[in-house]
């Protein structure tokens, strides 16, 4: 549900596209290798966070609790053989989510050889309700079998939760305690409403938001000219960015262009780092290859 990918079909086109722009000039290489290389570890505002420019994203177009096109495409084992290969090519943040029902696999990958003290662990909890909060982080922990989760956010802020620094309060409050006790590094939000996104820059309690971009306004909570400038104040704030549907949720028109979106996500010099969601290790290796 909140991850960008691109399907095999636009993959093959992708490629070809590429192939023939890198062949008609040299510039388009240089200005790539000033931008951040999908590998590059970046800081996460004041959060004290660190992680992979790309982070790779686990619940592709979600359709409830564990249902994702990863879970509906992949075997367990392609599944877990996917993060492990993330990790071999140098990805150091993956983006999880109670509702994806990602965490186990993610758990396997991590016994067999993701190295935990070497990776971001981002999660996503979908509750408001502060006792059941209290339950899924203490059951998200030991899913993932670890003491602490780097980055705890409210999963999918949107539409009727404009005034949330107000309504979830309490529930900020049970992230806060969870922080204190070292069940968690850092906590934010996930947003998905342009009302909730411009209430996050005024906000002590974020550490990270998680926010749709791409220049096409494909997937986002509003246009690029009203978002663009919403992230840089945020991230002059001293809040970590994270970038998501830089691909419009596998838009056609937006991964025809994926360099571009790449480029001017890049350019904008406020977004930390990005995720996307894959189905195999060669959409994975093509991401990376493109982005240097």
């Amino acid at each position: 549900m909140n991850m960008s990918f691109y399907n095999r079909r636009s993959f093959l086109k992708g490629t070809v596209g590429a192939l023939a722009a890198a062949s008609l000039s040299s510039g388009v290489a240089n200005a790539r290798s000033k931008l951040p290389k999908a590998t590059d570890l970046r800081g996460l505002g004041g959060s004290g966070l660190q992680c992979s420019y790309l982070g790779i994203g686990t619940g592709v177009r979600g359709r409830g609790y564990g249902i994702t096109e990863q879970t509906l495409k992949l075997s367990g084992e392609e599944y877990i053989r996917l993060l492990e290969h993330a990790y071999q090519q140098g990805i150091r943040y993956f983006d999880l989510a109670d509702q994806y029902g990602s965490h186990n696999y993610m758990r396997v990958a991590m016994k067999r050889s993701v190295k935990r003290d070497q990776v971001m662990l981002l999660s996503k909890i979908w509750s408001r309700e502060p006792e059941q909060v209290k339950r899924d982080i203490e059951r998200i922990r030991k899913e993932l079998d670890t003491d602490c989760i780097d980055l705890l956010l409210m999963h999918c802020v949107r539409g009727g939760e404009e005034n949330w620094p107000q309504t979830l309060k309490p529930t900020m409050d049970v992230f806060s305690e969870a922080k204190e006790k070292g069940w968690i590094r850092a906590h934010g939000l996930s947003c998905h409403s342009l009302q909730a996104l411009t209430q996050v820059e005024a906000s002590d309690w974020i550490d990270v938001v998680l926010a749709r971009i791409n220049p096409f306004g494909s997937h986002m909570d509003g246009p690029p000219e009203i978002v663009a400038p919403l992230l840089k104040k945020i991230h002059d704030a001293g809040k970590g960015v994270i970038g998501m549907k830089i691909l419009g949720e596998g838009d056609p028109n937006v991964v025809a262009k994926m360099e571009e979106s790449f480029r001017f996500v890049a350019e904008l010099g406020s977004i930390d780092a990005i995720t996307i969601g894959f189905l195999s290790e060669r959409e994975l290796d093509d991401i990376v290859n493109r982005m240097g």
